[in-house]
């Protein structure tokens, strides 16, 4: 099953922090902090302001940093996915 966002929403695949610190400890689930960072998997065509069209500035496959409580989780085959407005998007990390 595939997403297509609409609009300027996007789906991204969040990318989990690591379960053991540099100092070797591993963390348990709850101790985990929400993922911040992800990668673009599906782009929405864009939204329309003032009656033109404005395109999205990202793209797939583009590595992002987004608001922590941002977007709205989406499970799907098993997979945690979350879908954002391109405003909840902080940065693309290069």
């Amino acid at each position: 099953m595939k997403l297509k966002p609409l609009g300027d929403r996007v789906v991204v695949k969040p990318i989990e922090a690591d379960e053991v610190t540099k100092g070797g400890i591993v963390l348990p689930g709850t101790a985990k902090e929400k993922p911040q960072q992800g990668e673009v998997l599906a782009v929405g065509s864009g939204e329309y302001i003032d009656g033109k069209k404005v395109e999205l500035e990202v793209k797939v496959g583009d590595k992002v940093i987004f608001s922590k409580y941002a977007g709205t989780e989406v499970k799907l085959d098993g997979q945690e996915y979350l879908l954002l407005k391109q405003s909840d998007i902080l940065a693309i990390v290069e």
